[in-house]
């Protein structure tokens, strides 16, 4: 286990917890239904790679660390792309931002292949 990386996964978390109860309790009276289900996406993306770097941490003495370090950079960096641009999106209602999502995406989608790779090629 690598106590940073869980500790990272769990402040994640954490952010990922109150940023959906604002959005719950706050983000609809302040820009409607429409965009309240834009936060609730980047909510829910935030939260489900949150708990992947949890288990990322977990797992580290399996994958080694060169390919933990490696992940968890771009479920982070996808983290801040995907979610953030759709928080700040939501917030300010700056278009400009929704290229951004995509890219953030796209870095989620290489974490989840280098998992599966480091995963699929470690021999047992």
């Amino acid at each position: 286990m690598n106590k940073t990386t869980v500790g990272v996964g769990a402040v994640s978390a954490f952010v990922a917890v109150a940023l959906g109860a604002f959005g719950a309790h706050y983000v609809k009276s302040l820009v409607g239904q429409e965009l309240t289900i834009t936060w609730e996406t980047a909510a829910r993306y935030h939260f489900y790679h949150a708990l992947a770097i949890l288990f990322l941490g977990m797992s580290h003495d399996q994958l080694g660390a060169a390919a933990t370090r490696r992940i968890v950079s771009w479920f982070i960096l996808g983290t801040v792309l995907f979610s953030g641009s759709l928080y700040a999106l939501t917030l300010t209602g700056a278009k400009f931002l929704g290229p951004v999502t995509p890219v953030g995406g796209l870095c989620f989608l290489i974490g989840w292949a280098l998992l599966a790779k480091s995963t699929l090629s470690k021999s047992n």
